[in-house]
């Protein structure tokens, strides 16, 4: 430290307050003096007194003069005292009057007197100084860091802008002191007692002014600025305090001083040495901030020395490679040689040596312990690592069992623009406390240039410090000189204590410069030309420190110079072993490599992904039942009423969109997978229909999860509710996937459109992390992606954007002679990328990304309206061991039986597929026009494509999709059908686009022309209705609200039934005419509806349901409540349609029962009372089924055309068990 610093209060305050000097009154203090002397002449002592010391005997000697010149001047204790009356301090205040208790005054007397209520008595004057002092003593510690000497260049002052010595002295104390600078004291030399919130003192309880003032400039105007005081925990600020304030707490051994020098030769010397050898290759040196490799390794061997045993390092490119040389110790040859341009002899192709990763393990000789090191590979996108890192780090902290934090540390290096710039810095910190996603901690270091590559802070940040976005959640921020080394690492020891301690975040901010430009080739003189007068006069840090230490007697300079030439030897013979080398492995620079996972393994084998009927069974039961009655778990009704549907669909063996993700999720925990789901709002879902977390009606926190019950050995399942980011979210997971290959990880945006802002995150390391770092990924990205009239951000998933980044040759048709064929084609992908519309299909898919023998990152479009579709279903025999992922989807019905008469072969994916087959059975031209549903996308599957075509070699090729031509997947699969055509040389065949035309947004928001343009693009294909159609149309719907009468008349019979039979076993308190007129005017059975209200399930397919009188009865679909979202054209009737049927509404129906069984149809989920109970009960049905049919329009349309073509579905058809 520069002593002179440390006299900067009394500089100012000796100078500017000494005029007053004899202004001061010391009465109190002296009265305390003479109190402690008039005891010993009585012969007692009063110990508490501790101002009584011989220190103030010249404040009785100033008094004595006084009194000696004029005995009024002094206080009447004092006179008594000097002229020797008999008279002590106790005698005088007992014969003081008794203080009166004071009292409010009214009004009235406040306005009738004008004299000011009088003080009580007391030194005033005394109180005022300690208070002061404390203010004082606060506004160092909140506004110390202002005045801190940060800069080692000395062009920014404390307030922001150059300044004249003197006068940045003043205006640093003017801006800590504030309106106490101008305070008046007696003197400098004034005793005060120092409160409990500092700690300078030491074990001294008081010191004069001048002292406490030295050692607040020392400790907060040092070259240490600490912002602390935003810490709401006592117990936090006194630990920094202990760690900043104390009287000698930075104290290096000479040997610690020799270390740091040592460190600082090795990474000033690195950076020299590749200016010599390599000067005008591109390299980001750290040069100006050479301490930052000190400070790193000071955090390792401290942090180890806690119990930590795995350290993560996300930085950008700059001091990247002397990391990498110094901190990890990768062979020094093998950094060299990526400057000679070596030829890789693996796959990928590669990445710039200042973004490679690197994983390691050694011995940390400080510590004496081993230790991992992981520098995670990263763009050129500076801070888009970091929720990667702490991804990675909650990974390895799962795996380890380390619950604290205490084992793995993840430490971010930033630059000084993009941590206040880049707005995935705020995301990721904002992480730091949450549940789900904490990392228990992370060291975040700033290396500071202060300047962003040309641009100065001032044009840069609006805030004072590069560092401010960690205010938000309290992290203590150590500001420091890059050119005091010793401040620098001490910082380092408490940032890595505190973590250990605290398991919180904490910044370390090193104030240095840039010795070049932004990189080596650039000329910093352009734009900066003072700054860098200034840089290319001063010493590099490491120099200055060798010779402060020569000063101090520590090392010789001889020693100094020994160690520059050691490590440049070092440097030399690295040099002259990486020419030798010739060729390298992208795999030895990997960040996350998986031991023993492809050992042995044969990477073209796919497991079988279907199960045993019996588990399925087992996990459907746990998973449609409430939480056991041990639990005293008070669920939902609307719960319990999805739990009853799914333990219907379990008795009727048919799955929906949920249960077949609960499926896939229940048999891979059952296999030891662990499985993480993450996103804004998964636990219940975006459309609510997951429901994996169930909340307690009347206690809070209160949470139940099924599918973490149902092996007693089971996995994990974590399902988590993210911060609404995706950025940072998705970078996370992103992470989380790299630690271990056993472990399945979802993401899933909220809506597809939403993950425009994770564009970065996907471009850059979804996308392309294995072909660039060779690193593999099993992530699963669901976006939820449909047409469905809710506007150009809550419809598109932008299927397009992730076929364009899709590595897959579209005029390469694959090999398909070997059995192989289909492991190896999504082997060669980077991608893989489905639009799904079958439940069995997801369970597959999820189930095939373990049990591949290698990992890829699945891009899964997601539906929205077919969460609930009653077509979107799977009998249980389409999960079984037979079964397996169906990459294209034929059509079953009766084109595929005359396929010489079809004359539109249309190929689709996705929701649109539901579309199509209503209105191809509206149209009836189930046998001209053929259906097939592509469910995986990339890689495209040439070998189904090709048989389909074959297969129909008279039909025109057609290629339907609903979003626009410039968007969805048509860009991407018309070149691929094109080498399909040519593989089977068929020149006269080509393939047609159908959908939208082109547009610049991804869809329409206003729902009429949603409409207008569903029904083009359906014309376009179908025609239009023709009288026959309609006619049809019509007698469907006659016929359905027939059926649905029926309904409710056997229900209200079977519920009269029901009533009967209750009616012997209640209490006799009614007469028997009573019980009759009450179950008239109930409508019902009161047992019945009370089963109703607390949500009991459904009757089984075939029985009539009880009815109950409830305004919030589940809706006709039979998956569940309603979806949130508008429903689709396929749920919707055409408004040729509308026409022909105004007149003929149609009643609520169950839209899963086949219409020619010979069952009675099923009664609606929206259950009928009469409620008129004076007409006769045969008109109730009637006025029921109108009423359903008028609350729930929308649901009943979606379910006529499925009723007709389910009834008229092949045998062999998956959805023909509906």
């Amino acid at each position: 430290m520069n002593p002179s610093q440390g006299r900067l209060g009394q500089t100012i305050l000796a100078q500017s307050l000494r005029h007053e000097y004899t202004r001061y009154n010391a009465a109190q203090r002296a009265l305390l003096i003479a109190k402690k002397q008039y005891s010993k002449k009585k012969g007692t002592t009063d110990e508490a007194d501790s101002l009584a010391n011989g220190g103030n005997a010249i404040y009785i000697d100033k008094l004595y003069s006084k009194w000696s010149k004029d005995p009024g001047s002094v206080d009447q204790s004092w006179d008594a005292y000097f002229s020797g009356k008999p008279r002590s301090i106790s005698s005088a205040r007992q014969r003081q009057p008794k203080k009166r208790k004071w009292q409010p005054t009214s009004v009235a007397e406040r306005a009738g007197s004008t004299a000011p209520t009088p003080a009580p008595e007391a030194d005033w004057k005394y109180i005022d100084d300690h208070l002061v002092v404390q203010a004082i003593i606060r506004a160092y510690q909140t506004r110390g860091h202002l005045a801190a000497d940060l800069d080692p260049l000395g062009i920014v002052g404390p307030t922001g802008h150059s300044l004249a010595t003197d006068d940045k002295k003043m205006q640093a104390a003017r801006a800590v002191l504030r309106q106490h600078y101008s305070y008046i004291f007696n003197d400098l030399n004034a005793l005060f007692k120092l409160p409990k919130s500092t700690l300078i003192g030491g074990d001294e309880q008081f010191l004069p002014l001048r002292e406490i003032l030295d050692r607040l400039e020392r400790v907060y105007c040092g070259h240490i600025g600490v912002e602390y005081m935003m810490i709401t925990s006592i117990f936090k600020s006194n630990w920094i305090r202990q760690h900043f304030e104390k009287p000698g707490v930075i104290n290096f051994k000479p040997e610690e001083k020799k270390l740091i020098l040592e460190r600082l030769t090795r990474s000033t010397g690195f950076e020299n040495f590749l200016a010599k050898k390599f000067s005008s290759e591109k390299r980001f040196g750290l040069e100006g901030c050479d301490i930052m490799i000190p400070v790193m390794k000071e955090i390792i061997d401290q942090s180890n020395k806690c119990g930590v045993e795995s350290v993560l390092i996300g930085m950008a490119h700059r001091g990247r490679l002397n990391v990498l040389a110094n901190v990890c110790r990768k062979p020094m040859k093998e950094i060299l040689s990526q400057f000679h341009g070596l030829k890789a002899t693996d796959s990928g192709s590669g990445d710039v040596k200042y973004h490679l990763g690197l994983f390691t393990e050694r011995l940390n000789r400080q510590s004496n312990k081993n230790v991992r090191i992981t520098v995670v590979a990263n763009p050129s996108h500076l801070e888009f690592v970091n929720p990667v890192v702490l991804g990675k780090a909650r990974a390895e902290m799962f795996l380890r069992g380390d619950y604290q934090g205490n084992k793995v540390l993840p430490m971010l290096i930033h630059g000084d623009a993009s941590f206040c710039g880049q707005g995935v810095v705020y995301e990721s910190i904002h992480m730091s406390d949450l549940p789900s996603y904490t990392t228990h901690g992370t060291i975040h270091v700033v290396s500071n240039n202060q300047v962003g590559f040309t641009t100065d802070p001032r044009f840069s940040r609006s805030s004072r410090y590069c560092t401010d976005v960690a205010r938000v959640v309290n992290a203590p921020i150590f500001h420091v000189n890059a050119d005091d080394p010793e401040a620098c690492v001490h910082c380092a020891r408490v940032a890595a204590l505190w973590r250990a301690k605290f398991h919180k975040d904490v910044v370390i901010d090193i104030v240095g410069y840039r010795r070049n430009g932004h990189n080596e080739a650039d000329e910093p003189m352009f734009t900066q030309p003072l700054m860098y007068q200034r840089i290319r006069k001063l010493k590099n840090c490491t120099v200055q420190y060798a010779e402060k230490l020569t000063r101090d007697g520590v090392i010789k300079m001889d020693e100094y110079t020994e160690m520059v030439k050691k490590y440049d030897t070092i440097c030399n013979e690295a040099f002259e072993e990486s020419k030798k080398i010739k060729t390298f492995k992208n795999s030895h620079w990997l960040d996350s490599p998986w031991p023993g996972y492809f050992q042995g393994r044969d990477r073209l084998r796919v497991c079988p992904t279907g199960v045993n009927m019996k588990i399925l069974q087992h996990i459907g039961e746990i998973y449609s039942s409430p939480p056991p009655p041990e639990h005293k778990f008070e669920v939902h009704k609307g719960i319990l009423r999805i739990l009853g549907l799914r333990k219907n669909m379990i008795k009727e063996k048919v799955a929906d969109w949920s249960l077949g993700e609960a499926f896939a999720i229940g048999s891979l925990v059952k296999d030891g997978i662990h499985v993480r789901i993450s996103g804004q709002d998964v636990e219940r879902g975006t459309f609510s229909h997951r429901h994996h977390v169930l909340h307690h009606q009347t206690k809070d926190k209160a949470c139940y999860n099924s599918l973490q019950h149902l092996y007693p050995d089971q996995a994990p399942y974590d399902v988590c509710n993210s911060s609404l980011s995706e950025c940072a979210i998705l970078g996370f997971e992103m992470g989380y996937s790299m630690a271990n290959p056993n472990t399945l990880v979802i993401w899933e945006a909220q809506f597809g459109d939403f993950a425009n802002t994770a564009q970065p995150i996907i471009d850059t390391f979804l996308a392309s992390g294995e072909t660039k770092w060779v690193r593999q990924s099993g992530l699963c990205v669901f976006l939820p992606h449909s047409m469905e009239g809710m506007g150009p951000e809550h419809s598109s998933g932008r299927i397009e954007r992730f076929l364009q980044l899709s590595d897959d040759d579209p005029d390469c048709f694959p090999d398909m002679c070997d059995s192989d064929h289909v492991a190896r084609q999504l082997m060669n992908v980077n991608w893989i990328v489905t639009n799904l519309t079958t439940p069995a299909n997801l369970f597959h898919a999820l189930r095939r990304q373990v049990a591949m023998g290698f990992r890829k990152p699945l891009i899964n479009f997601s539906p929205k309206s077919l969460l609930r579709h009653p077509k979107a279903r799977s009998p249980f025999r389409d999960f079984n061991e037979c079964s397996a992922f169906q990459r294209v989807i034929p059509d079953t019905g009766n084109a595929s039986q005359c396929p010489e008469i079809v004359k539109q072969l249309v190929f689709c994916t996705g929701k649109v597929y539901y579309d199509l087959l209503k209105e191809r059975e509206d149209h009836q031209q189930e046998q001209t026009c053929a259906l097939v549903r592509v469910e995986q996308i990339c890689p495209f599957p040439y070998d189904l494509v090709l048989e389909q075509v074959k297969k129909y070699e008279k039909a025109e090729l057609v290629w339907f999709q609903e979003e626009h031509k410039n968007q969805g997947a048509w860009s991407y699969v018309q070149p691929r059908f094109d080498t399909t055509l040519l593989q089977m040389e068929a020149d006269n065949r080509g393939i047609t686009y159908l959908g939208r035309a082109p547009n610049s947004a991804s869809s329409t928001g206003n729902k009429a022309q949603h409409y207008t343009e569903y029904n083009a693009i359906m014309t376009s294909l179908f025609g239009e209705l023709t009288e026959e159609n309609k006619k049809r149309i019509k007698e469907i719907k006659e016929q359905e609200q027939k059926a649905a009468i029926k309904q409710s008349e056997a229900s209200l019979v079977k519920a009269k039934q029901a009533k009967m039979k209750e009616d012997p076993n209640k209490k006799g308190e009614k007469k028997e005419g009573d019980k009759k007129e009450g179950e008239k005017k109930e409508g019902g059975p009161k047992g019945d509806q009370k089963a109703g209200a607390k949500g009991a399930p459904p009757a089984p397919a075939g029985k009539a349901e009880t009815p109950k009188p409830s305004a919030k009865a589940a809706p006709a679909a039979a998956a569940g409540p309603p979806s949130k979202t508008s429903p689709s054209p396929a749920h919707k009737s055409s408004a040729a349609e509308a026409r022909a049927t105004a007149a003929a509404p149609s009643p609520a129906r169950n839209p899963g029962q086949e219409r020619d069984s010979g069952k009675k149809p099923k009664l609606a989920q929206k259950e009928v009372v009469p409620s008129d109970k004076s007409k006769d009960d045969r008109e109730a049905p009637k006025r029921a089924a109108d009423r359903d049919n008028k609350q729930g329009k929308d649901e009943n349309k979606s379910c006529k055309r499925s009723k007709k073509s389910e009834d008229e579905a092949a045998p062999d058809d998956p959805t023909s068990s509906l």
